[in-house]
């Protein structure tokens, strides 16, 4: 796809990668020329100097014949207006960064007047990442596919897990456990495994199935689903502030540490439900004493990233609480890694990865029939969800007689309201949601999946 970023800062840089890494070819606008010509210097892409907000500055860079624009400036506003003005010369899609938690409660109003594809907020974005975690501490990662009602969760087995040495077809059949193993990652591996597949202690897997139905696996198996009942949050910046009001709307008691004490009255104003303590969050006294040592969640998002990791190591070393530990350089990871934190969250990381899934989507569905698409297993395989159109060779013939190429996992079949978890005796009806997992290539509807 032909690509227009605008704003050359650390999402848009990281953005660029990514992009030029996939294949589409980009062009970056920016005001700045020294800036452009040192952060893109070693990257195959075309460069603009000028205003996003101008109609000629955006035409000249192609604008016309782009299928879409992002918008990354520093400014929420300015980005809205470049989006409005490329939706006025150009028949593009756009999306927006914006920022300002006063556009929270207006992003479907500003989506649909505006006509924007999609907005985005980097911290609220890492916020909900946060929340997931301290709502589901096991979970590496939810995709969520059939309008929300299926989930796919991926997840490790640990130590001594019910687990380890298990079949998978044993799974349903002993258990009646009414999920689908349909991701494992082992090393660097990803496989879509058969029912005589063999779990180990280690391996990455992803589940699929209802939201009830993978609380009662996940008890089956004692590997937990409680959410953390409290949570300490040291930093109360925007991020501080989305994560307290996300735990607070699902029931989850919030303490909140920062050390200023002009934010601490804005906080306790606008959540009155949550603790706000004025102090310095890097004191391992104010800490204990304020029951760190009982927490059962902990969440080190100062603006600092040396204080972050310091943070979370002395909790980790202090409590078994979930510890989630904010850092915005990535430049170190290989040593970040080998100090054996529990959960790092990187907010240009998180908020690229869902632009990058946008894109993604949008790219392969625009010729297709695919309604939604996920990339999993470390980009190994392909998740998508189709609806099964009249005509379709995949209808009314039972699961097992389908002549699927190899690697192709049927994994959940939603009617109307029912969520069906195929065995070989399911057929496929026109209207139905089917979610498949793969990783062959060129499927781009249902029938694809056919030798």
């Amino acid at each position: 796809m032909k690509i227009i970023v605008i704003g050359c800062g650390k999402i848009g840089l990281s953005l660029v990668k990514q992009l030029t890494q996939e294949g589409h070819i980009v062009t970056v606008i920016d005001k700045n020329s020294t800036r452009l010509k040192t952060a893109l210097s070693n990257l195959d892409v075309m460069s603009y100097t000028g205003d996003g907000t101008s109609s000629v500055t955006l035409r000249e860079a192609g604008i016309g014949d782009a299928d879409l624009m992002v918008a990354v400036m520093d400014s929420d506003e300015m980005n809205l207006l470049c989006c409005v003005i490329a939706q006025k010369v150009s028949k593009c899609r756009t999306i927006a960064r914006v920022r300002n938690p006063i556009y929270n409660s207006e992003i479907e109003f500003l989506k649909n007047e505006l006509d924007i594809s999609m907005i985005f907020n980097p911290e609220l974005t890492a916020a909900e990442e946060i929340a997931r975690i301290f709502n589901f501490p096991y979970a590496t990662k939810i995709d969520v596919f059939s309008n929300r009602k299926v989930e796919m969760v991926h997840f490790k087995i640990k130590l001594d897990s019910k687990l380890s040495k298990l079949h998978i077809v044993d799974i349903r059949a002993k258990y009646n456990a009414n999920v689908l193993v349909c991701t494992v990652t082992r090393g660097d591996r990803t496989i879509i495994p058969g029912g005589d597949f063999i779990l180990e202690q280690g391996d990455l897997v992803g589940i699929v199935g209802a939201r009830t139905e993978i609380n009662k696996f996940f008890k089956m198996f004692g590997v937990g689903t409680d959410r953390v009942p409290d949570a300490m949050i040291v930093g109360g910046g925007k991020i501080g502030y989305f994560l307290a009001k996300k735990l607070i709307e699902s029931g989850i008691k919030v303490k909140i540490v920062e050390a200023d004490r002009d934010r601490c009255e804005f906080l306790a104003d606008v959540i009155p439900e949550a603790d706000i303590i004025n102090g310095d969050g890097t004191d391992r006294n104010l800490l204990m004493e304020e029951g760190l040592g009982n927490a059962s969640g902990f969440a080190a998002l100062t603006s600092i990233d040396e204080e972050n990791i310091l943070l979370s190591l002395f909790a980790i070393d202090h409590v078994r609480a979930k510890t989630v530990t904010k850092v915005n350089r990535i430049n170190y990871d290989e040593v970040i890694d080998r100090l054996n934190l529990d959960t790092i969250i990187n907010p240009n990381k998180v908020s690229n990865d869902l632009l990058i899934q946008f894109i993604r989507s949008m790219d392969y569905t625009k010729d297709s029939d695919i309604e939604n698409y996920r990339k999993i297993g470390d980009d190994e395989a392909e998740a998508m969800e189709f609806i099964v159109k009249d005509g379709s060779h995949v209808v009314d013939i039972p699961l097992m007689q389908l002549k699927k190429k190899k690697d192709v996992l049927i994994c959940c079949i939603t009617r109307d309201k029912k969520i069906i978890i195929p065995g070989g005796q399911d057929l496929i009806k026109v209207g139905d949601r089917v979610v498949i997992v793969h990783t062959t290539s060129d499927i781009n509807n249902i029938d694809d999946i056919l030798e």
